[in-house]
């Protein structure tokens, strides 16, 4: 067992007497194994990314990964927009965004909701009022960034899930 000193979580305040659960084992190295579609996938994100405003694309990088429980993603993604100053209070409340909309612009919160529209597909389909929506406050180039961008992050989420990707090791750019 991980003792609390050598986890990735060791700012954790519990006063050193807990231990964390041991941390798992990645079933698989994909990128390692399929370079080139791991390649390809860095230029799309670097594509999709392109246009939007760059907090923007961090907070639906963190929404879709928690939707879609991938703790690799979500551990970068909150790390990174830490790290290009965004606030821990927006981001501890993507989680409930409906219920805290006054945290974000516009602009954001018809993001999140396509984000999550985009990434659920509860009945199939991205409803029409969420797309009106969005589409009121993104001109199409925008929009269309934005739903890349929401793809993309799906896409990676999809790796991480899948190959158990371990949280907890991303350092950001700005902190290597």
């Amino acid at each position: 067992m991980t003792t609390n000193s050598s986890t990735p979580n060791s700012s954790t305040p519990n006063n050193g007497t807990s231990e964390y659960v041991h941390e798992h084992t990645p079933r698989l190295a994909w990128a390692k194994h399929a370079p080139e579609v791991y390649k390809a996938m860095i230029q799309l994100d670097t594509a999709a990314r392109k246009g939007l405003d760059p907090v923007t694309f961090e907070l639906v990088k963190i929404r879709a990964s928690q939707l879609n429980h991938c703790a690799f993603c979500l551990d970068m993604h909150t790390k990174d927009a830490l790290a290009a100053g965004e606030s821990v209070e927006r981001i501890v409340q993507l989680s409930a965004w409906e219920e805290s909309r006054h945290f974000y612009t516009e602009k954001e919160v018809a993001a999140l909701a396509l984000t999550e529209a985009i990434t659920v597909l509860t009945d199939g389909f991205v409803p029409d009022d969420v797309y009106e929506e969005a589409a009121r406050v993104y001109d199409e180039a925008e929009l269309s960034q934005l739903i890349a961008a929401i793809t993309t992050i799906n896409a990676w989420n999809r790796f991480g899930v899948t190959t158990r990707m371990v949280a907890g090791h991303y350092k950001p750019q700005a902190a290597k």
